[in-house]
């Protein structure tokens, strides 16, 4: 586990973890946790020379419902994978919390809705 401090704005403390721990968490192996990053499913990102997957992509042994889709819509928009981790982690008052925290709370429509328009 690496807990990485971003450096802009109102971003918070990052914890990556491997594709073991993810496998752990999730009870699968981490080629098939490796196979969910290639299809896009999770995001895994070099943050301040540590590469891993957010641990906040993980709740209660399953990948965040929704994440998927928020994903594809930023990259749609044209948003790189680190792009898209600062986006799902900044805090933003009129959800309130972050993106990620709405995902894991199930408010994920209120979260589909912002990264639908996050490219225009």
């Amino acid at each position: 586990m690496a807990l990485v401090a971003w450096q802009a704005g109102a971003m918070a403390e990052i914890e990556l973890l491997s594709e073991d721990q993810v496998g752990e968490a999730l009870g699968i192996s981490s080629m098939r946790v490796h196979a969910l990053v290639r299809d896009g499913a999770l995001l895994s990102v070099t943050i301040g020379g540590r590469r891993g997957i957010p641990a906040l992509f993980v709740d209660d042994g399953a990948v965040v419902k929704h994440l998927r889709s928020v994903i594809m819509q930023l990259q749609d928009a044209r948003y790189d994978d680190v792009e898209i981790v600062q986006w799902l982690h900044r805090e933003d008052q009129s959800l309130p919390g972050s993106p990620i925290q709405a995902l894991r709370e199930n408010r994920g429509t209120e979260v589909k809705r912002r990264a639908q328009v996050a490219g225009f």
